[in-house]
């Protein structure tokens, strides 16, 4: 056994572990639980899972994902390299990114609110009213003495009915575990929160009355790559926080594929679970919870929008047969649920709501994020896309609806990327390429002044766009341009660069390469021969389109002119593309606040109809037209030329 301590970059404190000589170093650090990205689970195609041998001596090949300077100074591949001896090893910042640049937005702005507030407008005007059972009710009891010996549960029963309509009292473990010591450090004087149904009072918290916070909520989407919650006042709506940060589970695979294969191994279902629970929503709301002021079991209620094997590994449920033909999962939704029952942070009594999903990969993201874009109370024909790592759609109006998903990897967020990033601080988010001298100009997300530290969803969209528009690469996406920015390795691989590493904020160059551009095609593809397929298969051309809604955490807004260029979108009028964010939290966040909400989502799933592209035999043909610049049949983008 050979002993590894893992430092990293960001100063967290080392971690020490023991690795048999036949362990990867990937392996060993998923074992100690530390945390290294690796979207190709492992099987070194990413180029990912980078870190750097201080000490020690090791075993493996190098690969073309490590240049030979890197390789001379130690940089390795982890999932390629094993140990010879006893080791000290460097993670990068960004290998751990999506764990240590978890944080909470800045809601001063009133931005966040201000698309909530327009969200609930547009419901109301639609007839879904805004309305819970939470209750909050101050209620003072004398204390006991030598004459009125009446038990603490008795007590605050009694207590509950005399300022309530409710003549039925529920309390649960939680609450009666804490009972006496809350009771007395509050003098009798206490703010009960609760639900009120059918004449019912639903105890769920007890805080002595000065201490008390509001009744909160948390919404949650999980995606595949990136979780975002937000906090609200149950009772006002209000934002009280916002927060985003990487899956945990991204170091177990990029797509859902690699995380059921590694559910399947022993052990698994908990790993899993675990990445997602305790290692990604535990501190995300705990910063949330922090930023806003209030304790975490405050949060009565928890609306949850995900993928369906996002649900099932949330949930520790087995998820391969939503792999396997026919396809099907445990459940499509899930009643019942109490946060405590899964570890999720909230008040354990907390009901958890699971958008429901509607098939093997369309998933309550999509339920969510279709009562967002209200499609279903149209008469025109509209179409809803969320750019993720699947790529899911639903086509319809208030008549009929059907949905089906495409397996666009993680390209659209950032991940198999060798540049790419999440759409957070320091991502190239916007691109201009000027023609003669092929030098970007480039739009950063962050404040004045920051660096670039690497490309997200809409800057790839528009680095491919700009360098087919410019006639630096070819409609396979090869370079066919002589440039100084263009430059090219030992193995004939071009690559376009954004920065130099001068230029950067890590100190590495900031570029995209012909495997980079490969990869994106393969997703922009899959992107549109889902529409093509689903379009035809009820006899619709894009023309009867109306409306086209994107969705996704892309970026703050993608160009669409460009998106069309690359041949991802219809070439039809632009005017009908709106881009609306992230859907699948802010319907999660409408479910979390109304009943009326949560009840017109399951509602939609009951009734929305769902393709399976997989057994679908033009889909494949559809897909590989699709797979250039940008598609086989120019005439399908008129407008899509280069200069």
């Amino acid at each position: 056994m050979y002993q590894i301590t893992f430092q990293f970059e960001n100063g967290a404190n080392p971690v020490e572990t023991a690795a048999a000589p036949d362990t990867t170093v990937l392996e060993a650090a998923r074992a100690a639980n530390v945390a290294i990205d690796a979207p190709c689970s492992g099987n070194g195609s990413c180029g990912k899972c980078r870190v750097k041998i201080l000490s020690g001596q090791v075993e493996g090949l190098q690969t073309g994902h490590i240049s030979d300077e890197d390789y001379a100074d130690g940089w390795r591949l982890s999932c390629c390299t094993k140990p010879l001896s006893d080791l000290t090893v460097l993670v990068p910042d960004i290998a751990s990114a999506y764990q240590s640049r978890m944080k909470t937005a800045d809601l001063s702005s009133g931005e966040e609110m201000a698309i909530f507030h327009k969200l609930e407008e547009e419901l109301k005007a639609s007839g879904i009213g805004f309305g819970n059972d939470f209750i909050q009710c101050r209620v003072r009891m004398d204390a006991p003495t030598l004459d009125d010996t009446m038990p603490d549960t008795e007590r605050l029963c009694l207590g509950i009915r005399s300022v309530s309509d409710c003549q039925q009292v529920r309390l649960p473990y939680f609450v009666v575990k804490k009972l006496a010591t809350v009771l007395r450090e509050a003098d009798f004087d206490l703010m009960v929160s609760g639900e009120r149904k059918d004449g019912v009072f639903s105890v769920l918290d007890i805080a002595p009355a000065a201490d008390a916070a509001p009744l909160c909520g948390c919404a949650i989407d999980i995606g595949t790559t990136t979780v975002s919650a937000v906090l609200m006042d149950l009772q006002t709506g209000a934002l009280l926080a916002k927060g985003s940060g990487g899956n945990g589970q991204i170091r177990y695979g990029a797509d859902v594929i690699n995380r059921i294969v590694e559910q399947c191994k022993p052990g698994g279902v908990k790993r899993l679970q675990q990445a997602i629970i305790q290692q990604t929503l535990v501190p995300l709301v705990a910063v949330m919870c922090q930023s806003a002021g209030i304790p975490v079991h405050s949060i009565l209620r928890v609306c949850i929008a995900g993928n369906t094997t996002m649900n099932h590994l949330l949930l520790g449920v087995n998820a391969n047969p939503v792999r396997m033909e026919p396809y099907i999962p445990t459940f499509y939704a899930w009643d019942g649920l109490r946060a405590g029952e899964i570890g999720l942070p909230a008040n354990p009594n907390a009901r958890v709501i699971l958008s429901p999903n509607i098939g093997s990969y369309v998933g309550g993201d999509i339920t969510a994020g279709a009562l967002t874009s209200r499609i279903w109370d149209k008469d025109e024909f509209s179409l809803f896309i969320d750019l993720g790592t699947n790529g899911e759609l639903v086509f319809g109006n208030r008549e009929f609806m059907m949905s089906c998903a495409c397996s666009a990897g993680p390209a659209f967020e950032g991940g198999d990327i060798s540049c790419g990033m999440r759409a957070t601080d320091g991502a190239v988010e916007g691109v201009h390429i000027d023609k003669d001298t092929l030098k970007p100009s480039l739009t950063i997300v962050g404040a004045a002044g920051q660096k670039p530290v690497g490309i997200c969803g809409s800057g790839i969209i528009d680095v491919i766009a700009e360098l087919f528009r410019t006639s630096a690469i070819s409609a396979k996406g090869r370079f066919i341009r002589e440039n100084p920015r263009i430059v090219y390795d030992k193995h004939g691989m071009g690559r376009y660069v954004l920065a130099a590493s001068d230029q950067s904020e890590t100190g590495r160059e900031i570029s995209i390469t012909e495997v980079d551009i490969e990869c994106f095609i393969r997703a922009k593809g899959a992107i549109f021969s889902a529409i093509n397929i689903m379009l035809s298969s009820l006899d619709f051309s894009v023309s009867d389109i109306s409306h086209i809604y994107v969705a996704g955490g892309i970026g703050s807004g993608i160009n669409i002119e460009n998106a069309v260029r690359i041949g991802m979108f219809p070439d039809v009028d632009r005017s009908v593309f709106e881009y609306i964010g992230n859907s699948s939290l802010a319907g999660a966040y409408a479910m979390a606040l109304s009943d009326e909400a949560e009840q017109k989502v399951d509602e939609l799933a009951a009734n929305m109809t769902y393709l399976e592209l997989s057994t679908n035999p033009r889909y494949m043909e559809e897909f590989m037209a699709a797979c250039f610049l940008p598609h086989t049949n120019r005439e399908l983008f008129p407008s899509s030329v280069q200069e």
